[in-house]
């Protein structure tokens, strides 16, 4: 049954590869049909992979090779919420060390330049802290963080 609400996710012949790669990589992810184009097309040729249903962590996702139109940006992200450091490193290190590259503040990119937000619970609850001093603390040691360590926002957090 088709999702009432799907994102659809646009790839340069790569859709199969990126689908496979979250579903081995991120729970509750799966590859689901994948239908071939009936025809050509101006990015492929009948038979070609046109598009892949997967889901992401239980969200519905529909990947699209479009062609090279278009490119992943910052606009989209999925951010992922962890609950420990190892599964904060397990999901960082995975996206990284499978053509990826890592930004600030627990972003990075996979290899097919789509952003992932990989946040730990405990940053959200320390830069959300009742206490704006204790929040300012944590936002700040955040800010000069690539991946997120998580002993070092709870240090900051408690001053």
């Amino acid at each position: 049954m088709i999702s009432k609400n799907t994102i659809c996710l646009w790839y340069d012949g790569t859709a199969l590869d990126a689908a496979k790669f979250y579903a081995k990589t991120f729970p509750d992810s799966a590859v689901g049909a994948v239908h071939r184009a009936p025809g050509d097309y101006p990015s492929g040729k009948e038979g070609d992979v046109l598009t892949v249903e997967f889901t992401v962590m239980g969200i519905p996702c529909l990947g699209l090779n479009g062609g090279p139109a278009f490119k992943h940006s910052e606009a989209f992200s999925f951010q992922v919420a962890t609950d420990d450091q190892a599964e904060t490193d397990r999901l960082w290190n995975a996206v990284i060390g499978n053509g990826g590259q890592a930004s600030a503040c627990g972003w990075c990119k996979d290899k097919w330049g789509l952003s992932w937000q990989i946040t730990p619970r405990a940053l959200t609850a320390a830069i959300t802290d009742p206490d704006p001093a204790a929040a300012k603390r944590a936002f700040e040691a955040m800010m000069e963080m690539t991946k997120i360590d998580i002993a070092a926002i709870e240090a900051a957090r408690r001053g």
